[in-house]
């Protein structure tokens, strides 16, 4: 909701463990609380607007003021929800062919048809023969200025800088193929080149946290 032109797919899962009257019972469920979401949303920044303005000294709350137009300015698409049963390889790729026909629609992403320099899909091409590599670690880890030193030892990338790769990176962040947190400081300088195994941590994180989050009912 912060986002300016945010495009949100809505997808719901376990198909498998319901009855279709009820899939469609639970889409027109999710539909509506999703509307109802958004006006509640609208109606609290228009009120939230309103008392700002009608304060006896406005200026004050001219910050407040601003970063509320601002939330109250960003647009946000919804489009229609995709029922999915996660056991089903099909449906699996249902989901993927819809996500791929929105992203390629360029009504909804006006930068969706961007022209990279070729340097862009070398350095990606390298990244994933360092990902698969027998000395690559399980974990994927990589110091950014080790990666910096191994793509340099292709004889067309020689010449590659760290600004140019940290661009780099931010792409191939965007597009999923590998993890890098700049913002977060004590991570800035590690590359996740196995976002699979990074995913697979958070699984075992949330579900150690599930286990001990439960307390026997008496």
């Amino acid at each position: 909701m912060r986002v300016p032109n945010s495009v949100v797919l809505p997808v719901g899962t376990h198909v498998d463990c319901c009855q279709e009257q009820e899939v469609a019972e639970k889409t027109h469920d999710i539909v509506a609380r999703i509307t109802a979401m958004l006006a509640e949303r609208k109606s609290n920044l228009a009120h939230f607007i309103d008392n700002l303005e009608g304060s006896e000294e406005p200026k004050f709350y001219m910050d407040q003021w601003e970063r509320l137009k601002e939330m109250e300015s960003c647009t946000l698409t919804i489009l229609n929800l995709v029922a999915v049963n996660c056991t089903d390889h099909c449906d699996i790729k249902k989901l993927e062919a819809t996500i791929l026909e929105h992203v390629k629609n360029e009504e909804l992403f006006p930068e969706v048809v961007r022209v990279l320099p070729p340097v862009y899909r070398q350095v990606e091409a390298a990244i994933v023969d360092i990902a698969q590599s027998e000395e690559m670690a399980d974990h994927g880890m990589m110091d950014l200025q080790h990666l910096l030193s191994k793509l340099s030892q292709h004889k067309h990338l020689a010449s590659l800088g760290r600004e140019l790769l940290q661009d780099i990176l931010r792409y191939l962040h965007r597009i999923g193929l590998l993890v890098w947190y700049e913002e977060i400081k004590h991570l800035e300088s590690t590359v996740f080149l196995q976002p699979t195994f990074l995913i697979s941590m958070f699984k075992v994180s949330v579900g150690i946290g599930t286990i001990f989050s439960v307390e026997p009912k008496l």
